[in-house]
């Protein structure tokens, strides 16, 4: 009789304050965009699934919202999504930015999964951007605060570290078939995945003029008989002014995203695609509940 090899599978929920670089780790792990990664705190509205194989194991990561005090509806929505996601989780790994330190974002996380007796794994991040004495000092700093089953130190930018972090989750999530097809990177529909890839132009290109204040939402995405994609979203703001700020004077602004957004969804989807965005007003999208269903989100919370 043929040994069968044994596999490991099971979900990973990255926990962190805005911008500490889970979106780079899930992203890395995958080898491919699965989260768009900005400069800009809490690019990431809803729970994305980073999918891979190390080893024999099948990691999920799972891509959460940064958490911190919110004050709006979607960001309470955003939290508690983040949250929730390590009800069913099987490791849970808070990434903490190096660069930053224990801030009072990182402080509200520990002490939650401190009085919830969460066992986690400490993930220091951007290593590359400290001296390794700080980077000494900030784990033992870490490490008074909360018993971590693990600690590591890595720069998900740069790889650093990050085989070492993979190894030891394939190790220790539970024996299992895999979850999902070997060669799935996310559960992400593609019409929604293309929709973030124009957000994350939309926050690159407007830099602090309203990056929060507007939404993508993708109304088609439609195969055509020569093989190619049309795909039609919309960009909703809350006031006309931003919606001549999203199209720039003569347009420009609005063809410089399009044509930027296209060309990384050709090379993602190794497709030919017709992008076409259309910009519109909705002044309270924010206090729509049918904005949140689509990002997995609950509106009364």
């Amino acid at each position: 009789m043929e040994n069968k090899i044994q596999t490991r599978a099971g979900f990973v929920t990255l926990l962190g304050a805005p911008n500490a670089g889970k979106s780079t780790v899930a992203n890395h792990f995958a080898g491919s965009k699965v989260s768009i990664v900005t400069s800009k705190a809490q690019t990431t509205r809803s729970i994305i699934k980073s999918i891979g194989i190390y080893h024999q194991a099948q990691i999920v990561f799972l891509d959460t919202p940064g958490i911190f005090r919110p004050t709006r509806r979607l960001d309470r929505a955003m939290v508690t999504a983040a949250w929730e996601s390590v009800k069913d989780s099987d490791k849970i790994v808070l990434v903490v930015d190096m660069k930053r330190g224990l801030d009072d974002e990182t402080k509200d996380i520990i002490a939650r999964l401190k009085e919830n007796h969460l066992s986690s794994i400490l993930l220091l991040n951007k290593k590359d951007l400290v001296t390794p004495s700080k980077a000494e000092e900030l784990q033992k700093e870490i490490n008074t605060l909360f018993d971590f089953e693990k600690t590591f130190l890595v720069s998900a930018e740069t790889g650093q570290g990050m085989d070492d972090f993979y190894g030891y989750l394939a190790d220790h999530l539970p024996i299992s078939p895999f979850l999902y097809p070997e060669d799935e990177m996310s559960d992400l529909p593609l019409k929604y995945a293309a929709s973030e890839v124009v957000r994350e132009k939309l926050f690159l290109y407007l830099h602090d003029e309203l990056p929060y204040d507007l939404t993508v939402e993708p109304e088609l995405w439609q195969r055509k008989p020569d093989g190619s994609v049309r795909a039609e979203m919309t960009i909703y703001v809350k006031r006309d002014n931003q919606k001549i700020i999203v199209l720039g004077k003569g347009g420009q602004m609005i063809k410089k995203i399009g044509q930027t957004a296209r060309q990384e969804l050709e090379e993602m989807f190794d497709d030919r695609i017709h992008l076409f965005l259309f910009v519109k007003v909705r002044p309270n999208w924010e206090n729509d509940p049918a904005r949140y269903q689509p990002w997995g989100l609950r509106y009364n919370v």
